[in-house]
């Protein structure tokens, strides 16, 4: 029988203060300040007579996952230290390639994109880490985390040992390596343990595949910690290395069975939970979840019994900012997630915490034996006035050049990632027939001389309509949203957006195609009127706050879009729910006036817009 670990060893107890700011890892009980002059000095954590081992002692991890971009750069050590205070001694992250390197070769570590800044505030928290760095991450995120550029070449095959996909992943964790790699336990960092790949067996069983991925992150100066596979229970032996120790993923109710597994599987251990799924996540059109918190606790703390590490995914979901949420698709259906990350976690969207929360750390203390430290408090959110968009702009004025083709571009070929794409061509009347959009990714409004004649959506199976007009010319616009690539399965091989294979009217193939790439950046900077706005308008407001709080903007008013405040992208607006808040972090507003963008596809003139204390994501669903 295994040793019962704890949640921290005594690693550091019987050393001088000035050793334990060098050893970094203080007691749970206590909170240290790591900025110090003295020397941070390397520790060695491995795998030692089948458990982990932290300078040769016992060490049990217990880890909550959040993800530094989904997390206002302002609350990181806000949420570190929500985590200590619910008993964890280790946060898990991955990393997310595609808004490190938005353009093949350029890097960008700014911000809330400064990940070795958010693993440094773990330390200093005295939290060790988990890095997932994939290349694939899914996490509900767009793409998975791959740039959306790999696709502009359309014969690569990514997650596959295609050299036009290893070439770049190669070259983007090697570069990761250097923001990174120092901060590994055996250089005197928190970062005790690296993944490799991310559940690859769920996606294939291609092992020379999965070996190179391992050597890309060694030759990325990743060596002075624990690498590991994470697959589920079934996937094992499709998804690990041999020489590599292996986790497993499950859901509440499958921990005794799953372990069992692993068991046989690795009867030599260790034996960790990569992710317990204390939750999940919504997608538009579905309803909010909500999962047993009692149950998870129960079967928390009896892992935590038996001597097994676990890592609860997600203890802080946070938001999907921006464009970054990602979709599910078997190959045949397609499901778009929302803006929100809550994931019904510990902590919820905005980083308080909810009644799972203190059933997790109860279970936590009750196996553990260790009081956890007290709880933060946390700020009340406000409430803002309604107040009304008072200008605007058509989209239809906002048009930038656009790019002319005899077939149809992607948004890839145009250089673009998110947002929208116009297609535009005239057709000779008199017009009557069924229109068909093939490969349509994913959302689309057809418009015949400017006047709306129907919405296609992918999310529906939705790919053609019937249109008409007597008159000798038309214009026909297709207005194509990009509503999340694909994140898991193979079908996330072919995620290019737009109309992605051709369009047919009446059976004839339609060509000769003006394009507009519409990404969606800086519209605080259009040229908005005071005249009203009625269809797909960009409205602009200001707003006013007495302080910089958490509020969260009711979004009822308005049909599917896009919101702004003070150029910060906050997510997504889509009227078929269950989401109808944006979560507006405190950081990101201004004492006195704040600016807000909001672009709708369906919009009516004069839209009204407020702060609430409390977000709505779990709207009836249409």
């Amino acid at each position: 029988m295994r040793c019962r670990l704890f949640l921290v060893v005594a690693v550091c107890s019987q050393l001088s203060l000035l050793a334990v700011v060098a050893c970094s890892y203080p007691s749970p009980q206590k909170s240290y300040s790591f900025h110090s002059t003295a020397k941070v000095l390397p520790h060695k954590f491995a795998i030692q007579d089948g458990h982990f081992a932290l300078d040769g002692k016992p060490f049990q991890i217990i880890s909550g996952e959040m993800h530094y971009p989904r997390i206002p750069r302002a609350y990181w050590h806000d949420r570190m230290k929500m985590a200590k205070a619910m008993g964890l001694n280790t946060i898990t992250t991955y990393v997310f390639w595609n808004i490190h390197e938005p353009e093949s070769g350029v890097y960008d570590f700014s911000d809330e994109k400064d990940i070795a800044e958010f693993i440094r505030e773990a330390q200093q928290e005295g939290l060790y880490v988990i890095l997932r760095p994939g290349p694939y991450v899914c996490a509900e995120w767009e793409w998975g985390g791959y740039p959306a550029w790999l696709l502009k070449d359309r014969d690569i095959v990514v997650r596959s040992s295609d050299p036009k996909f290893m070439a770049p992943a190669v070259r983007w964790l090697a570069r990761l390596g250097q923001e990174l790699a120092s901060l590994q336990i055996g250089k005197g960092g928190p970062i005790i343990a690296v993944q490799v790949e991310n559940e690859y067996g769920s996606f294939g069983n291609d092992h020379a595949y999965m070996e190179q991925i391992h050597q890309a992150i060694v030759k990325g100066g990743f060596t002075d910690a624990v690498l590991y596979t994470a697959d589920g229970p079934e996937h094992l032996a499709s998804g690990t290395l041999a020489d590599l120790p292996a986790v497993v993923n499950f859901g509440p109710g499958e921990a005794q069975k799953a372990f069992a597994t692993l068991k046989h599987f690795r009867s030599q251990g260790p034996f960790m939970n990569g992710e317990y799924w204390a939750g999940w996540f919504d997608n538009w059109g579905g309803r909010h979840a909500s999962t047993d918190a009692s149950k998870q606790a129960a079967e928390l703390e009896w892992m935590l019994r038996q001597g097994y590490s676990v890592s609860i995914y997600m203890f802080h979901g946070g938001t999907n900012f921006g464009w970054m949420n990602g979709a599910n698709s078997n190959g045949t259906n397609y499901q778009p997630d929302v803006t929100s990350y809550d994931y019904d976690s510990a902590l919820d969207e905005s980083g308080r915490p909810t009644p799972k929360y203190f059933a997790l750390r109860d279970a936590i203390a009750r196996a553990t034996g260790i009081a956890p430290p007290s709880l933060p408090s946390t700020p009340p959110t406000i409430a803002v006035p309604e107040f009304t968009f008072s200008e605007a702009i058509s989209l239809w004025k906002a048009l930038p050049e656009p790019r002319h083709s005899t077939a149809l571009l992607s948004m890839e070929d145009l250089d673009q990632s998110y947002g929208y794409i116009l297609y535009r061509t005239e057709l000779q009347g008199p017009i009557s027939g069924d229109l068909e959009l093939d490969e349509l990714h994913d959302y689309a409004q057809i418009y015949l001389d400017g006047k709306q004649v129907g919405t296609l959506d992918r999310r529906l199976a939705q790919n053609h309509l019937s249109i008409g007009s007597n008159n000798d010319k038309a214009r026909l616009d297709i207005l194509v949203e990009n509503t999340g690539r694909v994140n898991y399965s193979k079908a996330l091989r072919g995620e290019r957006k737009g109309i992605t294979n051709k369009v047919t009217l009446a059976g004839r193939l339609l060509t000769d195609w003006n394009t507009y790439s519409l990404p969606m950046t800086n519209p605080e900077t259009l040229a908005y009127t005071k005249a009203d706005c009625e269809g797909p308008c960009f409205y602009r407001a200001v707003f006013s706050v007495g302080e910089k709080r958490d509020t969260f903007l009711d979004t009822s008013a308005f049909s599917k879009g896009q919101v702004w405040v003070n150029g910060h992208p906050l997510g997504r607006v889509w009227s078929v729910g269950p989401q109808k808040t944006l979560y507006m972090p405190g950081p990101w507003l201004k004492k006195g006036k704040n600016d807000v963008v909001v672009f709708d596809l369906n919009g009516e003139a004069r839209p009204t817009l407020r702060g609430r204390e409390t977000p709505i994501l779990n709207a009836e669903p249409k």
